[in-house]
């Protein structure tokens, strides 16, 4: 008896390969609708259960080979993986980073400013007295930017980030820091 490699080898891998890019869609399109990106979760989602469907009519055929089973939680499982570290390199949206400090902020502020990002400064009270409190809305693909300010400033200041669904307006600066004939000259 010959070995079946379309059964047992093509068609497992078609579908993993189509488990592992229905998979990934769907993580993009929830984390989409999640940010409120209307237009485009929908066409994602189309082909998203189109693809579904053409995986599992190829489980219903062949309904018998337990290679078919396999590749499909396979395809589920890595289509997560992938979908996550898709997700992650997009960086889609903003984030609210909250920063409170015992030390002066000001020097943070400014920094944050130079490097183009909006910061709004609150002095607070806290329990053991005075803070300050720094918001600054990033985009996501700047977040790494403004810790490593945040941390170079003041390694020991709290913060947390949060993500935010919608802004109403894009008001974000550009560096204030600009080319001198004898280098970087701050504005």
């Amino acid at each position: 008896m010959e070995f079946d490699y379309n059964a047992y080898v093509i068609i497992p891998l078609l579908i993993f390969f189509a488990r592992i890019l229905d998979v990934s869609m769907g993580t993009i399109r929830i984390i989409l609708v999640a940010k409120g990106m209307k237009k485009v979760a929908p066409i994602i989602g189309f082909f998203e259960v189109l693809i579904w469907i053409l995986a599992i009519s190829k489980i219903i055929e062949n309904l018998d080979n337990w290679m078919c089973y396999i590749a499909y939680a396979a395809g589920f499982a890595t289509g997560n993986l992938i979908g996550m570290l898709l997700e992650e390199k997009l960086a889609l949206g903003h984030e609210l980073i909250r920063v409170i400090t015992k030390r002066d902020a000001h020097d943070l502020v400014e920094n944050l400013k130079d490097d183009g990002f909006g910061v709004t400064f609150i002095k607070a009270e806290g329990t053991k007295g005075e803070v300050g409190i720094v918001y600054v809305i990033v985009t996501r693909k700047k977040i790494t930017n403004a810790i490593s300010i945040i941390q170079a400033h003041n390694p020991n200041a709290i913060y947390t980030i949060e993500n935010i669904r919608f802004v109403n307006k894009e008001i974000f600066f550009g560096p204030t820091r600009t080319k001198h004939k004898r280098g970087l000259v701050r504005k």
